[in-house]
């Protein structure tokens, strides 16, 4: 009992924790449920949306962490939504799968609250589960699921949503092991064709539907999950990618939000150079961090005093002498720098990777890949689950501005002198975007009028959506209010005492935290 309860506090970890922003397609994470073939499309001449048919699916908590949690009942639904919401009338539908855990110890209650893990590409689903085994293991507080239910979704094209799967195996390795910064032209440019090649078969597969993995096209699919449901207003708990994805609702649906938290903002303002340049300054920050934090800890860090110089040199030299594992499998300078981005999404990381990076100084590369395939979703059989491909599909149809190749290659060099480590793999994280053959359809901008106050949380240590963004997004809104943690990692709830108790008051009795709250790291 004991090694499956660290079991769950550890995927759970890993899937709050690997939920990166939307601005890096080559980059952005979160867990995300296993693929299953699309469903066919469902006639509905009418355009309407469907209802929850629930049933029973205890199987899924158990095919995720061996069991449900106890006093936890699990029932799933699928619901038809118009696969084009400026034409719901054609009849093709997308079925879009959620999950709702009921408490047995639920009384008086409020309604629903909806979940968002980001990406995108993250499995609401997945992480509603993990979220329902309580505070013990880093989920949702009782007082949380007593009041209400816990749905939890996969947006269309992730997981078990119409599931966007068009990158082979071998491209998702090779996108992966390449060189993070190819300062070479021959390089960059073998580069720039793995990304062509993947986007063209993307766009063989899906063609037209590409545009309709848009952000907007999910949020409005949230308010058909509200109504089936049967909620009169949305209440809402979006972790990174999900806080762009709540934001856009509250911009479409203001008169439907009944409470919305947004944790781990992204700024929707920023066209995507700006983003993706957040970003690099975000995780530069995080790992100066990590690297202070080695210097002050070297009893925990094999690879103090000068961490920054051990990881730089560990990636130099897989650039020409990668080490092999016992299955031959390369630890590429690509693969070192996954891993190393995996490590900064949780304080608790910092001591693995230093430990990855010793071992691998030691002839050792296992830490190193098992850190970059947890961030990856690599499966010990070469496979992959759908979240790059989903993340992939989403950012693209999101971006109508992506920088030319020349633009990112300038940009490279530039970034490259600003943030040592993380600005030029940053700059050359938008040649996805950059060659998609897809059409676009980009998310409104904008106030979210007539909506209740929301809450918008920023971690001060974040790399994936730095703390900046927080009041950004909020003074955006209109109604946004800050609550702050100083802390490290990406997002914040429900890390410590004095956020959970802020949150919660929030979500049960539209108690709106203090203007101006920060609550301490530990």
């Amino acid at each position: 009992m004991q090694r499956r309860s660290r079991l769950v506090v550890a995927v759970l970890a890993t899937i709050l924790a690997v939920s990166a922003g939307c601005t890096v397609p080559s980059y952005a994470p979160n867990g995300s449920g296993e693929a299953r073939p699309a469903p066919a499309s469902t006639q509905n001449p009418s355009g309407r949306t469907g209802t929850a048919d629930w049933r029973p699916c205890p199987d899924v908590p158990e095919g995720l962490v061996g069991q449900g949690a106890p006093g936890m009942t699990y029932d799933c639904a699928d619901v038809d939504v118009p696969r084009d919401w400026n034409d719901a009338s054609s009849g093709e539908t997308y079925a879009i799968s959620m999950i709702r855990i009921r408490s047995s110890k639920q009384s008086g209650r409020t309604g629903s609250l909806l979940i968002n893990p980001g990406g995108p590409g993250g499995s609401g689903i997945d992480t509603a589960v993990y979220l329902s085994f309580g505070e013990a293991f880093g989920g949702l507080p009782a007082k949380v699921t007593e009041k209400f239910d816990i749905i939890g979704f996969d947006p269309r094209g992730v997981g078990r949503s119409a599931p966007v799967k068009c990158i082979s195996p071998t491209d998702q390795d090779a996108s992966f092991a390449a060189p993070p910064d190819p300062v070479g032209l021959e390089q960059f440019n073998q580069l720039v064709e793995l990304n062509k090649r993947i986007a063209t078969s993307c766009a063989s597969k899906y063609s037209d539907q590409l545009p309709l993995f848009s952000t907007e096209q999910a949020a409005r699919d949230m308010d058909s999950l509200r109504q089936a449901v049967g909620d009169d207003k949305l209440t809402y708990l979006g972790f990174s990618y999900g806080t762009l994805l709540g934001a856009t609702y509250a911009q479409l649906f203001p008169q439907n939000v009944r409470a919305m938290v947004l944790d781990g903002a992204v700024d929707p303002k920023q066209n995507f150079v700006e983003g993706s340049e957040t970003q690099a300054k975000g995780f530069e920050r995080a790992f100066t961090n990590f690297t202070n934090w080695c210097k002050a800890t070297p009893d925990k860090c094999p690879i103090a005093p000068d961490a920054r110089k051990a990881v730089t040199d560990a990636i130099t030299a897989a650039a020409t002498k990668p080490v092999a594992a016992a299955d031959g499998r390369q630890a590429t300078s690509g693969w070192i720098f996954v891993a190393v981005i995996s490590s900064l999404y949780t304080e608790s990381g910092w001591a693995k990777l230093a430990g990855a990076i010793s071992q691998l100084k030691g002839g050792n590369p296992r830490s190193v890949l098992a850190l970059a395939d947890q961030y990856a979703e690599r499966k010990p059989d070469g496979t992959y689950s759908n979240l790059f491909d989903a993340n992939l599909a989403v950012n693209c149809a999101d971006t109508e501005d992506a920088p030319s190749l020349d633009e990112v290659r300038r940009l490279q060099g530039e970034w490259r002198t600003k943030y040592p480590l993380f600005g030029a793999p940053l700059a050359v994280g938008m040649l996805p975007c950059a060659v998609w053959e897809g059409k676009r359809d980009p998310y409104p901008v904008g106030a979210a009028t007539n909506a209740p106050p929301i809450v918008v949380v920023g971690t001060t240590g974040d790399p994936a959506t730095p703390y900046e963004n927080t009041a950004d997004l909020a003074s955006m809104l209109g109604v946004g209010h800050v609550l702050t943690w100083e802390g490290e990692g990406h997002t914040a709830y429900p890390s410590t005492p004095c956020i959970v108790n802020a949150v919660d008051a929030y979500l049960i009795d539209l108690k709106v935290p203090q203007e101006g709250l920060r609550c301490p790291a530990k």
